[in-house]
């Protein structure tokens, strides 16, 4: 049976449901002709990796929710010229970066309300320090991750980008070089000095 055909599914090739389910990039050129349920498989698979990514990029759930949809968007207008000289998962992200930008400078031109909380990292870990004494090792961790979601806000995007990708997203350098728009070497720079300042605003917890 022709795997294309209308008869066979998305989620497994021709050769039958052992041959384990259906590569990204067979999904992508699906999907590139209009195949709505290969976009959905596919979407499916990487979205979850795009949403942590914007979320903690933003660090604002709506916005986020929003970037993810507009994203989504843009691949699917998008997945016609896609011509795979990237991973798809990298072209996402790179689709994903450019709506968290026009969030980013959209916020630069909204004066600073009293009405917006701002998190002070320094504050959450004199927070942690009274907390060494909680048996309760969830609470902890739960604290802990807020101050270094906290920490990530400090650091300029480019930075906070590059630290994400590779460490929560697994990125390799050359694919997050692709994503920022800078070379390998930059992007371990970059790294570099996202680890050195998360480092040093969570030192309470070495």
């Amino acid at each position: 049976m022709d795997p294309d055909s209308p008869g066979s599914s998305t989620a497994e090739p021709a050769d039958g449901p052992e041959a384990g389910p259906v590569p990204d990039e067979v999904l992508t050129r699906r999907a590139a002709l209009g195949d709505k349920a290969a976009f959905a498989e596919l979407m499916g698979r990487l979205g979850p990796g795009l949403y942590r990514y914007l979320l903690r990029l933003l660090d604002d759930r709506g916005d986020a929710d929003d970037c993810v949809q507009e994203t989504l968007l843009a691949a699917w207008k998008g997945l016609p010229g896609f011509r795979g000289e990237s991973s798809v998962r990298t072209w996402l992200f790179v689709l994903g970066r450019h709506e968290a930008q026009a969030v980013l400078r959209r916020r630069a031109r909204v004066p600073a309300s009293g009405s917006v909380p701002v998190v002070d990292v320094h504050e959450a870990a004199a927070d942690l320090r009274d907390l060494r004494a909680d048996p309760e090792g969830d609470t902890i961790s739960v604290e802990l991750l807020a101050a270094l979601d906290a920490s990530l806000l400090l650091l300029p995007e480019r930075q906070r980008s590059v630290w994400i990708l590779r460490e929560v997203e697994d990125l390799s350098y050359a694919e997050i070089a692709e994503v920022v728009q800078t070379t390998p070497a930059a992007v371990r720079g970059l790294l570099q000095r996202a680890r050195t300042t998360i480092a040093t605003t969570l030192e309470d917890w070495r």
